[in-house]
């Protein structure tokens, strides 16, 4: 039955933000149509560090590719331990805070396999709101359905706000439910603080961002994640912000 509800809510965030930007007015923020000259591909390395008391501790790395309105996915770790996932979504958007709009509404709608000690096919949603770079809330989820078990089957969720002071710095509230380790609770909640800084290139037509993250999460034992993450697009032209899967925070 559990399971039921959250795929349902999945399906409905699918169709919600369908219709809104089907509904979109001239009046109203424009919908993102990308062409191909004005987004080139837009890469993003992102590597967690999870330090688990009386566990065992284990890195996540996570690597993105967007074009247009393809999204494509790897991970591992992220799942389960030992476990890797590939993915394949389709990029929506409304608005676009780097053009000077107030609001930013992005959903990536995705489809990904996984393998490893975990074996199953996955739906999931990427889903953010962002408004004049300062404040975001954002949610990454997913529903894994292991082949090997019906028992293994899983809801993975990560919802995120996120308030940025200052470019280079992020504050927040973070929530996670994970299958990668196990605590007396199933929903770990915490607070995040979070550095980035923005590298043009000599030529002026790539732009880089180096990312540092701290997390903690209280679970009920503290659980601390470190995260460092590289993001390469292209300066003068990219529009979309390339976010890391379950990481908003990186921008």
């Amino acid at each position: 039955m559990r399971a039921t509800l959250q795929l349902a809510l999945l399906a409905v965030l699918v169709v919600v933000s369908n219709r809104l930007l089907a509904q979109a007015t001239p009046g109203s923020a424009p919908v993102k149509t990308p062409s191909a000259e004005a987004q080139p591909w837009e890469y993003n390395l992102t590597v967690d560090g999870y330090i688990i008391p009386d566990g065992t501790s284990y890195i996540d790395p996570v690597f993105t590719a967007d074009h247009n309105r393809l999204h494509l996915e790897a991970r591992y770790n992220y799942e389960n331990l030992r476990t890797g996932s590939l993915w394949v979504g389709y990029n929506f958007g409304l608005g676009d805070v780097d053009s000077g709009d107030k609001w930013e509404f992005d959903i990536t709608p995705m489809i990904g396999g996984v393998f490893g000690r975990t074996t199953g096919i996955a739906p999931g949603l990427e889903v953010s709101l962002n408004y004049k770079r300062k404040i975001e809330a954002s949610l990454t989820n997913e529903y894994v359905f292991d082949t090997g078990s019906k028992s293994g089957n899983f809801y993975y969720a990560w919802p995120q706000l996120t308030y940025s002071p200052k470019e280079w710095l992020h504050v927040g509230a973070v929530a996670q439910r994970t299958d990668a380790y196990h605590s007396p609770v199933n929903i770990q909640r915490g607070f995040l603080v979070g550095f980035s800084h923005k590298i043009a290139s000599s030529h002026k037509k790539w732009s880089s961002r180096p990312m540092c993250l701290i997390q903690v999460f209280q679970a009920p034992r503290q659980c601390w994640r470190l995260a460092s993450g590289f993001e390469l697009f292209k300066a003068a032209h990219s529009s979309r912000q390339p976010t890391a899967a379950g990481d908003p925070t990186f921008y």
